[in-house]
């Protein structure tokens, strides 16, 4: 049974309302912490006033005082500075009044802390020493003996003690997120990484074939009436591209569909070992190749490159130059580095304009630390040179 656009649309919605019916977990623990804390104060209070006869008695309005001093908690998170303020007036009003004193000060504690962990410690701070400041203005200007004997500095040392802890949490949050944002940038670098690799990857084959393709099948179509011994020899040309370039992309997508990020595994078929395949292809359009020194032994990502740039190389010139006759592949090892020029005999080349298959070819050699040059020749003829570090092997 099919589904309808509408279908997934009013499920997406349904799951949406839901989403907004059930409260997530920060608000959860926002209820969690303000029932906690309230318990604590309205449990803590009654015993205290059980010790504190002369004061006002503990009637609901009392308790009613105290739960009002709590709810602000609920709201700590969106509006920190508020909630700490309405928490703070309500504690210290409290105190004034002449109810039994007790541990309702720890409100507004817990909407400072939460404070430093949203503002920072400075706004913090600035936070703090006002509390202190109303906090002892309201025990010197009452009657009752609420605050506990303690000297000026151990508030100051509670009140530091919670920003401290509060901007240490503050802290490790950031930390935390800035290694998440990391690891996401990170992913998304091998993700683009891997969609260049492949897009220079499928580039580069059938580009190839396909050159080879089109000048093969251009011989075939000239001279199918006149020399069919020819035509036939360019179709079986075709073939064997066509077939070639089947291959390299049927192992490109099943790297694509592993999610193997080695660049080895994605060019395991292209090595220079294989650069007689090369030379045929060119000479079946007549362009002859002559090969000069050797690359010697190489690691695979560097012997993969290579292949691959000479590949392009090559295409290029089957698809771009102008009357080429022959292409000169020069190799030499300098100062630990594979030096490889590929240059052609034609005609009127002019300064390269940046394609795709430069453009995979800078690619290739800056990935492994090496460079790429591509200019026109003062023959007449266009060059490539490309310059791939070889690291030493191990001893």
């Amino acid at each position: 049974m099919e589904e309808s656009p509408g279908d997934g649309y009013a499920r997406r919605r349904s799951r949406g309302s839901f989403s907004g019916v059930f409260p997530g977990r920060r608000q959860v623990g926002d209820v969690l912490r303000t029932l906690v804390l309230a318990g604590f104060v309205l449990g803590a209070t009654t015993m205290a006033a059980r010790q504190q006869p002369e004061a006002r008695a503990l009637d609901p309005v009392g308790y009613g005082w105290l739960v009002a001093a709590a709810l602000p908690l609920l709201a700590c998170r969106r509006y920190p500075m508020l909630a700490f303020a309405v928490s703070s007036v309500l504690a210290l009003t409290y105190y004034w009044s002449g109810y039994p004193g007790g541990p309702v000060i720890v409100l507004p504690g817990a909407a400072l802390f939460v404070l430093t962990r949203v503002r920072g410690p400075a706004t913090a701070s600035v936070a703090g020493g006002a509390l202190l400041a109303a906090l002892y203005l309201v025990h010197g200007t009452s009657d009752g003996d609420w605050l506990p004997p303690l000297p000026a500095a151990g508030l100051v040392a509670g009140v530091a003690a919670v920003i401290g802890i509060g901007t240490a949490l503050r802290h490790r949050k950031a930390a935390q997120r800035a290694t998440r944002e990391q690891q996401a940038e990170h992913a998304q670098r091998l993700a683009e990484q891997d969609r260049l690799r492949v897009a220079r990857e499928v580039h580069d084959v059938v580009a190839h074939s396909l050159a080879m393709i089109n000048v093969q099948a251009g011989v075939a179509a000239h001279v199918a009436d006149r020399r069919p011994e020819e035509a036939r020899k360019a179709l079986q040309h075709i073939k064997e591209a066509s077939a070639e370039a089947l291959t390299d992309l049927r192992a490109t997508l099943e790297v694509l569909r592993g999610g193997d990020r080695k660049e080895g595994v994605a060019e395991a078929s292209a090595s220079l070992r294989h650069i007689a395949e090369l030379i045929d292809h060119a000479q079946a359009v007549g362009i002859d190749v002559y090969v000069r020194g050797e690359p010697g032994d190489l690691p695979p990502d560097v012997d993969g490159a290579a292949y691959r740039i000479l590949q392009e190389s090559l295409t290029n010139v089957i698809r771009h130059a102008n009357q080429p006759s022959s292409v000169t592949v020069q190799f030499g090892r300098r100062d630990g580095a594979l030096e490889m020029v590929v240059r052609d005999d034609g005609m009127g080349a002019t300064a390269p304009r940046l394609g795709n298959g430069l453009r995979g070819m800078r690619e290739r050699s800056e990935a492994l630390g090496g460079r790429f040059t591509a200019s026109a020749t003062v023959e007449g003829g266009f060059e490539v040179r490309a310059t791939l570090p070889v690291p030493a092997a191990p001893s």
